[in-house]
C-alpha cells in the first residue's frame, strides 16, 4: 500500500470529521435523532409531518455546504473514475444495503461507535470488509 501524499489531506480530513461529530453531537442534543444520513433521506420517503422540516434542512445543508465553501474561497475537485452505469448500480447497491444493516457508515460508523453499539461495529466491520474485498476485486480481478 502506498499514500499518495501528492493529494494526502490530514488537516482538511481533520477538520471535516470535526464537522461531522460536532453535526451528530448537536442533532443528539438539540433533536434528540441519531446523524444517519440513510435514515435521515428514507424518512422523506413516507414523512410524518412532525419531522420533515428538519429532514429537509439537513439534506439541504449536504448541498448546499461545498457551494458556501465555494464561496468563501475554498477549491473542490471530484474525480469519478466509473460510468454513470456503474455509479448508478453503486448506489442503488450501498442504498439497498443500507437497509439491511438498519443504517449507513454515518449512522453506524460514526454515531454507533461512539456509543459502543455492538450492532453498529458488526455493522461497520462489515461495510469495511466489503469495501476492502470490492476495490480489491475491481483492481486485480475485473
Amino acid at each position: 500500500m502506498t499514500i499518495d501524499w501528492e493529494h494526502f489531506t490530514p488537516w482538511m480530513s481533520l477538520a471535516g470529521g470535526l464537522v461531522l461529530g460536532l453535526a451528530a453531537a448537536l442533532l443528539v442534543l438539540f433533536n434528540g435523532r441519531i446523524l444517519g444520513v440513510s435514515g435521515i433521506v428514507g424518512g422523506l420517503l413516507r414523512p410524518q409531518r412532525s419531522d420533515i422540516g428538519w429532514r429537509l434542512a439537513f439534506i439541504a445543508g449536504m448541498w448546499t455546504a461545498p457551494l458556501a465553501y465555494s464561496l468563501l474561497g475554498g477549491h473542490i475537485t471530484t474525480q469519478v473514475d466509473a460510468s454513470g452505469v456503474m455509479v448508478v448500480l453503486a448506489g442503488l447497491l450501498v442504498g439497498i444495503g443500507t437497509r439491511y444493516g438498519s443504517g449507513c457508515t454515518s449512522g453506524h460508523g460514526v454515531c454507533g461507535l461512539s456509543r459502543l453499539s455492538p450492532r453498529s461495529l458488526t455493522a461497520t466491520a462489515a461495510f469495511m470488509g466489503a469495501g476492502f474485498v470490492s476495490v480489491w476485486v475491481l483492481r486485480h480481478i475485473l
